[in-house]
């Protein structure tokens, strides 16, 4: 099970990643674009994803799933971080992250691996 803790510490492991508030929630973005959010009610992420890295992750574990409006065709997915594993987790982000971030930076988190 993974904690809001964890969730930070690899999403701020990735380069240039900034923490703001976003409507309540807490945002992780790169380059001020939002690659995931996070809501402590719910204790819930939403990344952002490729279709193909949607259908993958949602077809492969049942704590994640698509936003079920015009949000989800966009990517949105939705995360329930009490029921995902820690590597899970940081899969998920980092496709989250590489959907979001430049080309340079996403091609680095790749090659490195992180």
């Amino acid at each position: 099970m993974a904690t809001f803790g964890t969730l930070e510490k690899i999403a701020l492991a990735f380069p240039e990643v900034t923490v703001e508030p976003h409507f309540g929630k807490i945002s992780f973005r790169i380059k001020k674009k939002i690659f995931a959010t996070y809501d402590e009610r719910s204790h819930r992420v939403t990344v952002k994803l490729s279709e193909i890295g949607q259908d993958g992750f949602s077809s492969s574990s049942s704590s994640i799933y698509q936003v079920g409006n015009k949000w989800g065709k966009q990517g949105w997915t939705l995360v329930e971080l009490s029921e995902i594993s820690e590597e899970l987790l940081a899969e998920v982000l980092r496709a989250a992250y590489c959907k979001v971030a430049p080309k340079k930076l996403s091609e680095l988190v790749q090659k490195d691996g992180k």
